[in-house]
């Protein structure tokens, strides 16, 4: 990791280093007189084995070494994260329950889904952010164009010709295509799937045309050549795919989109509680095995503060809630 300058997130928007130096010197200052009593229940709204709850079993095991109380990862699933989501809103607010957010619960349902039994803004507590993963474009080989920008023109020379696939109508892998579907200007068709790989499949076989996948899950095609990567959403290169364009460098920078998770306390939690936990998270994101399991998941670590955290939401939820109201998406 560079220390001095983590990835750009967000549609530009710079986060601070997470540096060791920074990192180590938080927890006095943050601590408050604030410990956990008892262990702490750190709800993933995902099932076992995605990134997220990848992604919270390592910080959980970095957690538990710093704050000596076990961390215990409650999968509580369904309904896009909100059941999990709702859960952790219903928690005693006394620093011993977490929730690992993501752009889908934290920014987006709440524009798809007619009602919440919470608020994913005044029902929790920000702490900090802890991943992002970029997206990709790739194209079934049988699309003749080579480059993005000669993809692009095709798309717009077939309005509803050509169909994407998604793992699911108001998935990321949806949002993500629908925004660049509106930078672009074009009109291809959706075709909603029950998760991503059989959408990767059929982008594969070119039952459907491209699709805008989670990098870390197309990886493994684009290295076996069975579908072309031509634009990454990320705001720099990626490491993995050193050699394909971003977003802004094909002329659409406002299809920079980075999928992100953030951990969150319930709303009410002390703020001694809230200053410790975002120390020791930002302890564990700055050390370099913590971050080398991330990105065997596929996520880059980062961290914030709080407040950080805060503004990111309130972009973020402004950000989709615009591209659910312009592409008109809904769930059934």
């Amino acid at each position: 990791m560079n220390t001095t300058r983590r990835r750009l997130l967000l549609a530009g928007l710079a986060l601070p280093a997470v540096a060791k130096g920074a990192a180590a010197a938080a927890p006095g200052a943050a601590a408050g007189g604030w410990a956990p009593g008892h262990p702490i229940r750190f709800i993933v709204p995902f099932p076992a084995g995605g990134a997220t709850d990848v992604v919270a079993r390592v910080l959980g095991e970095r957690m538990q070494q710093r704050l000596g109380q076990p961390v215990v990862i409650e999968n509580r699933t369904g309904s896009g994260g909100n059941i999990g989501m709702e859960a952790a809103a219903q928690a005693v607010p006394d620093g011993h329950t977490l929730v690992m957010g993501t752009m889908g619960t934290l920014a987006i349902n709440q524009h798809l889904y007619r009602s919440l039994a919470f608020d994913p803004v005044r029902s929790f507590a920000p702490v900090s952010m802890a991943f992002g993963t970029d997206h990709v474009l790739i194209v079934s080989p049988k699309v003749e164009a080579r480059t993005a920008q000669d993809f692009v023109a095709l798309l717009k020379r077939s309005p509803g010709g050509i169909s994407y696939g998604s793992a699911g109508s108001g998935s990321s892998t949806h949002m993500v295509a629908e925004l660049f579907r509106l930078a672009a200007g074009a009109e291809p068709m959706h075709v909603p799937y029950r998760g991503s790989a059989p959408a990767l499949n059929d982008t594969v076989a070119g039952t459907v045309q491209f699709m805008l996948d989670q990098l870390p899950s197309a990886i493994g095609q684009i290295q076996a050549g069975t579908v072309r990567a031509l634009a990454v959403t990320g705001t720099q290169r990626s490491a993995m795919l050193p050699e394909v364009p971003t977003m802004a460098e094909i002329g659409l920078p406002a299809a920079q989109a980075t999928s992100w998770g953030a951990v969150m306390a319930p709303a009410g939690t002390p703020q001694a509680a809230v200053l410790q936990l975002n120390a020791v998270l930002r302890d564990a994101l700055a050390d370099h095995a913590v971050q080398e399991r991330l990105a065997a998941a596929g996520a880059d670590a980062i961290a914030s503060s709080p407040e950080e955290l805060s503004d990111i939401m309130a972009r973020e939820v402004k950000r989709w809630g615009e591209v659910v109201r312009d592409g008109r998406i809904t769930v059934n």
